[in-house]
């Protein structure tokens, strides 16, 4: 790979890295919001997009390893990062459209630089983590919409709901208050699908 130092491409990469460390302790506080209103399919959500931060972040760090001439090195950048936490249907209008800047902007000109920079291989990356972050933001868009609408746990028409905790199954338009399996309440319940 050629060498990073002194380029652009190296401080998107560290604008990305740090967006990305950043996206992940916001979710990670999101999880914890959705837990405690009730939204533990929200929760799971937020935790798992944590864990996708994290390796984006990992990607683009390691870029940095190994393209910069010494270490440790210093990269100056100018770079804004959102700062939000209100409702768990406010962290996820917050977090959808911090994951449409990444996607539709910022990775996009990312790429772009890297390739005039003589770098397809970090190109490549941006190009394909921004696949990853378009699906981030449907995600939380249809789960806000969801909050929205009073469909998190109530659906038209008969579906089956699945107890996150044991694994009971319920058919009906809503979840039950509570669970007769385990007992634990109606923040459990997701729609169930076959996920394989």
């Amino acid at each position: 790979m050629n060498k990073l130092q002194g380029t652009k491409t190296a401080g998107n990469l560290m604008k990305a890295f740090a967006g990305e460390s950043q996206a992940r302790n916001r979710y990670t506080y999101y999880a914890s919001v959705a837990n405690n209103e009730g939204y533990k399919q929200i929760r799971d959500v937020f935790q798992e997009t944590a864990d996708h931060e994290k390796e984006h972040a990992k990607r683009f760090y390691k870029f940095l390893l190994a393209g910069l001439e010494e270490l440790p090195a210093s990269i100056m950048v100018e770079a804004e990062y959102p700062v939000a936490q209100g409702t768990t249907l406010d962290n996820l209008k917050a977090a959808a459209m911090g994951e449409k800047e990444e996607w539709d902007e910022l990775y996009p000109m990312f790429a772009d630089i890297a390739d005039e920079e003589g770098f397809p291989e970090i190109a490549e990356a941006f190009r394909s983590i921004s696949i990853s972050e378009k699906y981030h933001e449907d995600r939380f868009n249809k789960l806000a919409a969801n909050i929205e609408k009073d469909t998190t746990f109530k659906k038209e028409g008969t579906i089956v709901w699945k107890c996150g905790n044991c694994g009971y199954l319920h058919e009906g338009e809503e979840a039950l208050d509570e669970c007769p399996a385990c007992i634990h309440p109606k923040a459990h319940f997701q729609v169930y699908t076959e996920p394989y």
